[in-house]
């Protein structure tokens, strides 16, 4: 049974698969947080790169054509979230930009 979440945002109705397979229950530590949209950095020197929180898209600074050097995170740049991702389940789960 497929179930649909609708998500209505500035007249363009968007369906998101509640079984979606990037929601893996982000809702727990990512519903209603803050988010910057910033260039990426590392949290450590021993960290050379992060995922996207939903696609697991890979964030760094390594230069790779396939690797993204922006995106939305919290604030202590933790949580990583890609622009597609960001754009698909932002209304869901309600951030806050700044």
């Amino acid at each position: 049974m497929l179930t649909l979440i609708f998500v209505c945002c500035r007249e363009i109705l968007i369906m998101i698969d509640k079984n979606d397979w990037r929601l893996q229950g982000q809702e727990k530590y990512l519903k209603g947080v803050t988010l910057y949209l910033k260039k990426y950095i590392k949290i450590s020197d021993a960290w050379d790169h992060d995922h996207c929180e939903f696609c697991w898209t890979k964030f760094s600074l390594e230069g790779s054509p396939d690797d993204l050097d922006e995106g939305y995170a919290t604030k202590d740049n933790y949580h990583w979230i890609c622009k597609r991702c960001f754009d698909d389940f932002k209304d869901i789960f309600q951030w806050k930009i700044t």
